[in-house]
């Protein structure tokens, strides 16, 4: 049997199938796919026992079949792939994301090199940290073509993360470590190139998420937030999602720490770690609508280009990440889901 592993082969997200001909499909809202995600892939699988990831080693359905941020991810020969890439002009992004397996790092070297070959798009990469032990290894990745790095620290606090990720888990992956490699990807590729990622619903509080997003701002990252969503077969998959007024606080505080100067000390939380006060008129920004648009890396044109749809809910549920500018409608709702 041939063993279909990268660098030979590569996994993409369903929306990019779709979106590259590759599978029959149409979009909820007639919303475009502006950033295109892709996965190495070993028969082996993932090495890392995350109980939220639908990759984890643990999972019921063992490591082939499996979803991963709600959909299937379809593996194509990767020479199969690039063709289409440089004849498509909607995209405006490619994303390769690693897992957690000895060989990722150099594969994603060596697939990074041959999409920089053939197109002329920016290009992220989505690095596994437990993989990661010097700066060197991450000045391979900007001196191979990347201009841009995103880490998923995904929860937000030193004792979620390992009990989710970490030792509690027993799984590889390590806090500090974790936070080390922000700091090493913000001193090669520089301030506010680096995206940190973080799941909202894992268990922390209001606080604890924003705090989180401060650390991150604070050494020169942004924050790309999702909503947890349950994957089948895995430990968490009777966990609920975050209620939505809940998500929607935490992507106006990201906003604001991100994008207008704000920070955690001028908001106030309740004794339960609730959000309560902004410090700031939210009215023009709820108005603008963008705090509530997929957050991700940039095209050249400043916007986001990793749009993700429907990666957070399915498309009959209320959106939680719009990849496209909310409507009038949209803003009503969302002002009645903040209560305002």
């Amino acid at each position: 049997m041939i063993q279909k592993n990268s660098p030979q082969w590569i996994q993409t997200s369903l929306a990019a199938a779709i979106t590259l001909g590759l599978r029959n499909g149409s979009f909820h809202r007639n919303a475009e796919l502006k950033g295109l995600n892709f996965l190495l892939h070993y028969e082996e699988g993932c090495f890392a026992k995350c109980f939220f990831c639908g990759l984890s080693r643990i999972r019921s359905e063992g490591p082939k079949g499996k979803t991963f941020i709600r959909v299937d991810w379809p593996l194509y020969p990767l020479e199969e792939i690039l063709p289409r890439v440089k004849e498509n002009h909607q995209v405006k992004r490619i994303c390769i994301s690693m897992i957690t397996h000895p060989k990722a790092h150099k594969d994603t070297l060596q697939i990074l090199r041959r999409f920089r070959e053939e197109t002329t798009l920016p290009i992220s990469l989505l690095i596994s940290p437990t993989l990661i032990h010097s700066p060197q290894s991450i000045r391979e990745m900007k001196e191979g073509g990347a201009d841009r790095i995103g880490i998923a620290i995904d929860a937000a606090t030193p004792e979620l993360f390992d009990r989710l990720r970490g030792r509690g888990a027993g799984g590889p992956h390590r806090w500090d470590h974790y936070w080390e490699v922000v700091r090493m990807a913000v001193e090669v590729f520089g301030r506010f190139s680096v995206g940190t990622h973080f799941i909202v619903g894992l268990g922390e509080t209001e606080r604890e998420m924003v705090e989180a997003i401060q650390k991150a701002q604070e050494l020169g990252a942004h924050t790309h937030l999702f909503s947890f969503f349950p994957e089948k077969g895995s430990p968490m998959e009777n966990h609920c999602p975050p209620p939505i007024d809940r998500y929607r606080r935490i992507q106006l505080a990201r906003w604001i720490i991100n994008h207008e100067g704000g920070s955690l000390e001028q908001m106030k939380f309740d004794e339960k770690g609730k959000l309560i006060d902004f410090g700031m008129d939210i009215g023009p920004l709820i108005q603008l609508g963008e705090p509530f648009m997929t957050s991700g890396c940039p095209g050249r044109d400043g916007k986001v280009a990793c749009n993700r749809p429907f990666g957070n809910e399915r498309p009959s549920d209320p959106i939680r990440n719009f990849p496209f500018v909310p409507g009038k409608e949209d803003l009503e709702e969302i002002r009645r889901q903040l209560g305002f």
